[in-house]
């Protein structure tokens, strides 16, 4: 699949997907519909598609947004240092639909890396397991579980 951010996408977004995508907005804390999702399945950016995380990486990190120990594929996240608010931060993005998606922190599960990806939900969309074959993910069926 290509991957890429394109005007037409950009249009179906809504003005809160927006504001976090395209202009580096936080969404607020507990507000995600995606923050207590635990079905089966990946997220993938909502700008390209790419895919970005798997459910079996997402935990509850009690932080107010979805959580996950790694990306689904490394080379798709990017890392960029963020000074604003006052505070050195680690911004992560998409590579492909530049993306605006949260921060990497390291303070995640030390049996899983110690990273937590903490991630708007406005910056992804969930495709289920049942199907991701269909919409062209299905080389990543067998890295999905429940998850935890």
């Amino acid at each position: 699949m290509k991957y890429a951010k394109t005007e037409e996408a950009l249009a179906k977004l809504t003005r809160e997907q927006f504001r976090v995508t395209q202009e580096s907005g936080t969404e607020r804390a507990g507000t995600g519909e995606l923050n207590s999702n635990k079905q089966p399945g990946i997220y993938v950016d909502i700008v390209s598609g790419e895919p970005l995380f798997a459910s079996s990486d997402k935990f509850e990190s009690g932080c107010g947004w979805p959580s996950f120990s790694r990306p689904i594929v490394t080379e798709h996240v990017t890392e960029h240092s963020d000074h604003a608010l006052g505070m050195a931060r680690t911004e992560v993005r998409s590579k492909h639909g530049d993306s605006h998606l949260g921060h990497v922190f390291t303070d995640g599960p030390t049996d899983r890396g110690g990273l937590r990806y903490c991630i708007n939900s406005a910056s992804l969309r969930f495709v289920h397991r049942d199907e991701m074959n269909a919409q062209g993910y299905g080389e990543f069926v067998d890295q999905v579980e429940e998850s935890k």
